[in-house]
């Protein structure tokens, strides 16, 4: 196992136990909590949420208290969870960087890449671990693939989900695709040479399927599809090398591995299938007691700032190809309500025009 760096800052317990806070306590940041009342290690502080409600039921469910808001839990806790809105990413974890807590801020890491260098800056400073929330990096099929993965040539992902409402403050890219972006970038360790991106918006104001070619320096190429307005949920990945190929499907974490045999006695090549078991757990879980291992031993975490920033640079670099694209088709602006940007959020003036796709759908 290579020897992991170690992030240098004196870290503060309560009896033997690290002191924990969740900041958003919607869809998975209530996840959050519930994993780390149940590690012995930590002593679960409090909850905050912007809506005091929501915050105090889960703080009266996991025998914790409520916060109204993330600066009450400053000075009180020595790492924290961040699981706001894309938007409030860097204001929050900065806000716990500086008072020297260290950070699992959820992806992307922040909406610009100002803001993610921002916070990578800060956690040096500051002796600081800042982990980002990749989940799919803990996936126990992914845990298991990773050392089978040696000369990625030619990469296939799907991303499909139905539509669920959440998340709809960031276009596809940033919501799904990101997510395979990390896991590639995990699978190949070369630069990115070319991007070919296609996208469009369906059913908010943003792009909500997509499809990336991602070309790197190294030879390998992906193919990347995301897409949350499908109806059914796929989460698969193809990885061919030579001789061999490995299909992973991250919902039922099943792998096979295909490899090329030579058949002595006709001369000819066949493909076998070889299925890999696949250890059972819990990506989340796996994901929030790395961070808390980090925290202990100030070890560098499995996902860096470094990591997030990567993945939210090259999702951007997508997006404004995207948008290139989009403003060449001229049917484009007048479909989705008349605007020059679909992936813009409408002025209030163009937030009164009606989409007549939508118009249509409401007659029908």
């Amino acid at each position: 196992m290579p020897h992991r760096k170690v992030i240098k800052g004196k870290l503060k317990t309560t009896a033997g136990k690290l002191r924990v806070g969740v900041v958003g306590i919607g869809y998975l940041g209530k996840f959050h909590a519930e994993k780390y009342a149940a590690i012995p290690e930590v002593n679960l502080v409090g909850l905050a949420d912007i809506l005091p409600g929501r915050a105090r039921e889960w703080a009266e469910k996991l025998g914790t208290e409520a916060f109204p808001s993330h600066k009450s839990l400053l000075g009180k806790v020595d790492a924290v969870s961040v699981v706001v809105p894309t938007g409030r990413h860097y204001q929050v974890a900065r806000d716990f960087l500086r008072a020297h807590c260290d950070v699992l801020v959820e992806k992307p890491i922040a909406s610009t890449l100002e803001e993610a260098d921002g916070l990578i800056s800060l956690a040096r400073k500051h002796g600081r671990i800042l982990q980002v929330g990749h989940l799919e990096r803990f996936n126990p099929a992914i845990l298991t693939v990773q050392e089978k993965i040696q000369v990625p040539l030619f990469i296939e992902s799907h991303r499909l989900t139905p539509f669920r409402g959440r998340g709809t403050e960031v276009d596809v890219v940033l919501d799904l695709m990101i997510h395979d972006l990390d896991i590639i970038f995990s699978f190949v360790r070369s630069k990115v040479k070319n991007i070919h991106a296609v996208g469009i918006p369906v059913l908010t104001d943003k792009v909500d399927i997509a499809n990336t070619r991602v070309e790197f320096e190294g030879g390998c190429v992906a193919n990347i599809t995301a897409s949350r307005i499908s109806f059914e949920d796929r989460r698969r990945i193809r990885v061919f090398q030579p001789d061999t190929y490995l299909a992973l499907d991250y919902a039922s974490k099943e792998i096979t591995l295909y490899r090329r045999i030579f058949n002595a006695e006709n001369h000819k090549f066949h493909i076998a299938a070889e299925p890999i078991e696949v250890e059972p757990g819990d990506a989340l879980e796996k994901e929030v007691r790395a961070f808390i291992h980090s925290c202990m031993t100030r070890a560098v975490p499995v996902v860096t700032g470094e990591d997030g920033r990567n993945a939210l640079s090259v999702a951007m670099r997508i997006n404004e190809q995207i948008q290139a694209n989009l403003k060449k088709i001229p049917s484009i602006t007048s479909f989705y309500g008349m605007r020059e940007d679909p992936g813009k959020a409408p002025s209030e003036e163009e937030g009164r025009k009606v989409n007549p796709w939508r118009r249509a759908r409401k007659r029908s």
